[in-house]
């Protein structure tokens, strides 16, 4: 038995994630017999259409299914992807060097994280928001520089404010609109003060991108931006859009030097996206605007019953967001919130996420997921 610690030092600076923990304890909950709801995690459970799955049945007899495929993807889902950002975006991409097709939006935060930091470098960080920006950030040994968003404030960054601290260090910039877990868009002139703002600094914008179809009336690309592509990549995702979070499959969008560079990571991370996945993605990115349609009447239905639960906690939350989480806002203390949570795990069966795992700035606030059918969210405000 090997009696020093073999473990790298960088796991020091990170814990597991909490959703994988919490999700074990809830697990055992309902292996014991209790009937758990589960309106934590944003994991869509409404099915991908059925042209998505037939594509993907008749691609597995297709010879080229079994061989290792492109680190780049294959030419027609690179066009696909193109196409998709042209038609609903308005951004016009070339296939060839400015798209990268990702196995999930999730390793692009890795991969543009290792393409760019060195150990030291500054990364400005959302405060409430998605932990995994953190997380990979301290695996490489950079330092996490947190920025708060408020809600007195649209939820969007105070770039006066960050332009106080000493941003010399600072490499990367990760932003969410809309936003999770607070739902919110972005104003207008917004993106336009941020390229300002990345230019002069000489910082990295990444905006992550996969709510923009999901309760949104327009979708927005921070790539729609005159001067984006210069100073800004966007990760995005067919997870929530789709409905096809487990296939994994993301996408990557920047100029031709930021693309390669992040390619330099993933050729030697991965071996290629699997071709029936990758064909049945390009089928997904042609669907007609009426899937989005559906989809939103559906998340709009079960939105209004979130509300009413989010009423019998007294909790505020805006109207006006979108995406796939009701954020809401409790007037108790971080204490009480947490007995709150834990009676309604134990004693109700509902599981409700905390917003403190999102930073310090989501400490007063709880998120509801939309990812539950509406029978489900009728029960669990029948217990309330």
């Amino acid at each position: 038995m090997l009696k020093r610690n073999m473990t790298a030092k960088r796991l020091n600076s990170v814990k597991e994630y909490y959703f994988s923990k919490k999700l074990r304890e809830v697990a055992s909950l309902i292996r014991s017999g209790k009937p758990i709801i589960n309106l934590g995690i944003g994991s869509p459970d409404l099915i991908p259409s059925n042209l998505i799955m037939s594509e993907l049945i008749k691609s597995v007899s297709n010879p080229k299914a079994n061989h290792y495929q492109s680190y780049q993807g294959i030419p027609e889902l690179r066009k696909a992807i193109s196409d998709f950002y042209k038609k609903h975006y308005f951004v016009s991409i070339d296939p060839g060097s400015e798209v990268l097709p990702l196995i999930g939006s999730k390793e692009g935060i890795m991969h543009i994280s290792m393409a760019f930091l060195n150990p030291g470098d500054h990364v400005l960080i959302p405060n409430p928001g998605y932990p995994t920006y953190s997380s990979v950030t301290k695996l490489l040994e950079a330092n996490p520089v947190f920025y708060d968003l408020k809600e007195t404030n649209s939820w969007l960054p105070d770039l006066k404010k960050i332009e106080k601290n000493d941003l010399t260090k600072v490499k990367i910039m990760w932003i969410n609109y809309p936003h999770m877990p607070t739902g919110a868009q972005v104003k207008d002139d917004f993106f336009n003060k941020l390229i300002i703002f990345a230019k002069k600094h000489k910082i990295l914008i990444v905006n992550d991108n996969p709510y923009s179809f999901i309760l949104t009336k327009q979708p927005k690309s921070f790539l729609t931006t005159k001067g984006a592509m210069e100073i800004g990549m966007e990760l995005n995702s067919l997870s929530k859009s789709f409905n096809m979070a487990g296939w994994r499959v993301g996408m990557l969008v920047g100029n031709p030097s930021n693309i390669k560079s992040v390619l330099k990571v993933k050729s030697n991370m991965d071996s290629g996206m699997y071709f029936g996945i990758q064909k049945a993605a390009i089928k997904a990115l042609s669907l007609s605007n009426k899937w989005f349609d559906d989809l939103n009447t559906e998340y709009r239905q079960r939105r209004i019953i979130a509300w009413k639960i989010a009423d019998k906690l007294n909790a505020s939350y805006d109207n006006n967001a979108v995406g796939l989480f009701i954020w809401a806002k409790l007037s108790s203390n971080v204490n009480e919130i947490d007995i709150l949570l834990k009676d309604l795990l134990y004693k109700k069966n509902i599981f409700i996420t905390p917003g403190k795992i999102f930073g310090s700035q989501g400490d007063k606030y709880i998120r509801i997921s939309l990812c539950v059918e509406k029978s489900k969210l009728e029960e669990a405000l029948n217990r309330l």
